[in-house]
């Protein structure tokens, strides 16, 4: 394959570029990634430098392997591969490969879980050891090395940078020194993390001259993706593979910059004309990846921006045919919000939207329950990104554990208020008034404060609710939130979401106080404009439907409080009543069992239309040739049997018996796509025991 074949004209320009310092300017959906392989195909194949001589790096080891894979495929000649690797595993090859000359028999071992030591730095040091306290601690020690801040100089750079920081700063400092002690052994052995991985291949090139020329041979050639990412460490590694060459190139949007609170830093981005003022500056703007539709929006976002960063942003042009204008909804409470959702979920679903190609993005973690909830009651498969599921969370899992332990208590008086003994029980754990200091500490805190949430919507249904019924209520909830280990909706935050895309994506809970994020908001301009970016990674995602919707209230029938995000000023038409998703689906009443007359508990229950423990009245008849269909239907798609239905599914027809398609409708997990496949089976079957 020729390294010329199939670009556009400013792809082309980056790929035959000469040998030397080259910025790509990459928006969203643009092809980077095929640009940046076709460049290094382009050198290696008109002989400019060899395979092997070529360094391309990136973040995650995602993309690596997806460079590499593309690499592969146009068959680049030469000696030697091209390596495309993280920062991280460059260095690590590197130390691995440089140490004995550079230290001799000292040893080293890579600290893969710096908990224990930190853990032991921040018990001297007078603070508590929980798991959320060591991840803080932690993040700020990765922020700090990162940054190339020395624990003498902290103090002094958060307080100039206005950092929220999860303790004092004496603090910090005070485990920051004890953690970096304690990774030196008493027979003077090392462990290096991480970051040292790339700060001591840096120091080691820099001091020892030999080491320098030794790589500076086998390496001629840099390649660097997501440059808009780059920390002050990885920066100084780069800085030391060029010695005083400048054959590099360098990828980036300043736009998608949503990493500063983890050391990332654009302005080696925005500053590489000023260092290499010879250096070609080419312009990707051609949008491959969204409608035109999207594309504008995305633009209209973007193009409100403030600061140096905004100075740089790229009018992406769509480049794919023309498709639905994206929507924008208002609900009174985020139920609503996410019933919603799913009913449009569904609606593609029955268009031919597959459920891997539709994403639910968020700003916080903690804002997923509902909408895992919404997909579970609707029997949609969804995975959870970026992190677990709600009910899978740590603090959840305790959180249950310390309610059933309460209720299992014979001293509580009866008439407690439910949500002040709950909120008695979850102190411990992390529940205050307000969010605490720390990014592990405010995620444990939102999820516990979304507990209390839920509990509220409960008690709004059930208002004579116990400790003990709400126990029964979340392990039921829990049980049935076991989606199939198969393609499902992703549920994801904005930040994992970068770099993906899917044909469908809803962004959810866009209100002031979220996106931005009230930390943002308290902070400044420039923690706002980073907010805003984030809403834009979020919109450049969708590549043909794209909903964005906010609830003016957290619960049902609750104080609507909330605006919606500053970020949608002048993006809502006029003409649109904000509730273009879907006519809005009203909470329904807790369907009733039909046996006992009480509320449904738990999506078994709801299924089967009575409660678990109470008698069941199937046809046995029905329900075994329920089960031989479905398994010959089953051979014939060559699929489990329970992607056709589950057992509850035929147990629900089998008790049930509809003798029509509304009645057949009306048992969940029964949607629109497998009554077209076997509604007319099921009837038929239902009517021959009848």
């Amino acid at each position: 394959m020729r390294a010329t074949e199939g670009l556009d004209p400013e792809q082309l320009a980056a790929v035959t570029a000469p040998r030397g310092p080259v910025c790509v300017l990459a928006g969203a959906g643009t092809g980077k990634t095929r640009t940046i392989t076709h460049r290094i195909a382009h050198l290696v194949g008109n002989g400019h430098v060899d395979a092997g001589q070529v360094l391309a790096v990136t973040f995650t080891a995602r993309a690596a392997g997806e460079m590499r894979t593309r690499l592969r495929s146009m068959q680049i000649g030469g000696s030697g591969s091209v390596q495309a690797l993280t920062f991280h595993a460059a260095a690590l090859r590197q130390l691995r490969y440089f140490w004995p000359q550079a230290v001799g028999d000292t040893r080293w071992e890579l600290v893969d879980n710096k908990f224990p030591l930190i853990s032991r730095a921040a018990r001297r040091a007078g603070l508590d050891t929980s798991t959320e306290t060591l991840r803080d601690l932690s993040s700020e020690i990765e922020w700090a090395k990162s940054s190339l801040v020395s624990p003498e100089a902290y103090p002094e750079t958060v307080a100039r940078l206005r950092r929220e920081i999860p303790f004092a700063a004496e603090k910090v400092v005070a485990v920051y020194e004890g953690y970096e002690a304690a990774k030196i052994t008493p027979d003077g052995d090392m462990g290096l993390d991480f970051d040292d991985l790339l700060l001591f291949t840096a120091q080691i090139l820099r001091d020892h001259r030999n080491i320098r020329e030794e790589f500076a041979s086998r390496y001629r050639c840099f390649v660097v993706d997501e440059y808009q990412d780059v920390t002050p460490a990885q920066q100084q590694l780069l800085d030391t593979w060029l010695g005083e060459r400048d054959d590099l190139t360098v990828v980036g949007d300043a736009n998608q910059t949503i990493y500063t609170f983890a050391g990332a830093s654009p302005r080696y981005l925005l500053d590489f004309t000023r260092r290499f003022p010879d250096a070609a500056l080419i312009r990707l703007h051609r949008d491959y990846r969204s409608t035109p539709e999207v594309v504008g929006l995305a633009n209209r976002v973007i193009g409100m921006a403030r600061g140096r960063i905004a100075g740089t942003r790229l009018e992406l042009v769509g480049q794919r045919p023309t498709g639905p204008g994206p929507e924008f909804a208002e609900f009174d409470d985020e139920q609503m919000e996410a019933r919603t959702t799913v009913e449009t979920i569904k609606r593609l679903l029955a268009q031919g939207v597959p459920a891997s190609e539709m994403a639910i993005l968020y700003r916080i973690n903690a804002q997923s329950e509902v909408h895992e909830q919404a997909l579970t009651e609707a029997g949609i498969p969804y995975q959870v990104r970026g992190g677990e599921a709600f009910f899978q969370r740590a603090e959840i899992r305790q959180a249950m554990r310390s309610i059933s332990q309460a209720a299992a208590r014979d001293d509580l008086p009866a008439e407690a208020d439910l949500l002040g003994v709950l909120r008695a029980v979850l102190a411990p754990l992390g529940l205050s008034d307000e969010a605490p200091a720390g990014a592990q500490a405010r995620q444990r805190w939102e999820s516990l404060r979304a507990l209390m949430n839920l509990t509220e919507e409960l008690l709004e249904v059930t208002p004579d609710l116990t400790l003990a019924g709400l126990a029964t209520e979340l392990r039921t909830r829990s049980d049935s939130r076991h989606p199939p280990t198969v393609a499902g909706v992703t549920l994801s935050s904005l930040h994992a979401a970068k770099g993906l895309e899917w044909d469908a994506v809803f962004l959810v809970g866009v209100v002031d106080g979220s996106l931005p994020i009230k930390q943002a908001v308290d902070a400044g301009d420039d923690a706002i404009e980073e907010e805003r970016r984030l809403f834009y990674v979020g919109v450049t995602r969708a590549r043909e439907h794209l909903h964005i919707s906010w609830a003016l209230a957290r619960n049902e029938g609750g104080r609507k409080s909330r605006r919606r995000s500053r970020f949608l000023a002048g993006l809502v038409p006029d003409d649109s009543p904000a509730s273009r998703i879907a006519e809005p689906v009203r909470k329904r009443a807790r369907p009733m069992c039909r046996v006992c007359g009480k509320p449904l508990l738990g999506k078994t229950a709801s299924l089967l239309g009575r409660c678990e423990n109470c008698p069941s009245d199937i046809d046995e008849g029905l329900f075994v040739a329920l089960k031989e269909w479905r398994s010959g239907r089953a051979a014939e798609q060559k699929v489990p049997a329970f992607v056709v239905f589950s057992d509850n599914t035929l147990i629900a027809i089998a008790e049930q018996r509809p003798g029509d398609v509304p009645g057949l409708v009306a048992i969940p997990g029964i949607g629109p796509k497998k009554l077209d496949q076997y509604g007319e089976d099921l009837l038929g079957l239902v009517r021959a025991h009848s």
